[in-house]
């Protein structure tokens, strides 16, 4: 016999399902080829008892300004879906990781002829200050040559760096390993 926490519980979830199908449709307004499930951002969908949706996000690195926009899309996003009351949080532990690119996300950014970021660094303990440019396995996403050049260690954002493939000199951005 079905109670009536069994229906809240129940009710609840079929709630949360709906606003992470439409949390998880959000894209990341610096790369709109990627949504925020696929970046790695969006960490969680809650309901709260009285209906609140919850949701977590972890920013790419402290200080991205994408992050007001993402809150703002996903307000929005799950407000036009018909949830009123809905709260997102910034999770700024454990920190983001470039690992945490989907798939999925890693294809989409090949797609649009960015280079996707290869395993991020570990590190245990502090973490010295090299102001040299950073050596890293990048290939073209036009060619697959392996054979190109850094031209800026910073491109429209700052998580990517600006390459040019040297077999079909074509010039694409790569997102950086964090």
């Amino acid at each position: 016999m079905e109670t009536l926490l069994d229906r809240e519980t129940l009710d609840r979830e079929a709630l949360r399902e709906r606003a992470y199908a439409v949390a998880r449709g959000v894209t990341d307004p610096e790369m709109p080829m990627l949504t925020l499930e696929d970046l790695g951002v969006l960490r969680r969908v809650d309901v709260a008892g009285a209906g609140e949706v919850v949701v977590a996000i972890t920013p790419t690195y402290s200080g991205c300004p994408a992050m007001a926009t993402m809150r703002d899309d996903l307000v929005h996003g799950l407000s036009d879906a018909g949830f009123d009351d809905v709260r997102v949080a910034v999770e700024l532990s454990p920190a983001w990781s470039s690992d945490w690119i989907t798939e999925r996300g890693r294809r989409a950014l090949a797609e649009a002829g960015l280079s996707a970021p290869g395993p991020a660094p570990r590190h245990d303990g502090p973490i010295a200050l090299d102001l040299l440019p950073t050596r890293r396995a990048v290939s073209c996403p036009r060619c697959g040559s392996a054979a190109v050049d850094l031209t800026s260690e910073f491109g429209a954002t700052a998580c990517k760096a600006l390459y040019r493939c040297t077999d079909c000199l074509e010039p694409f951005e790569h997102v950086k390993e964090i």
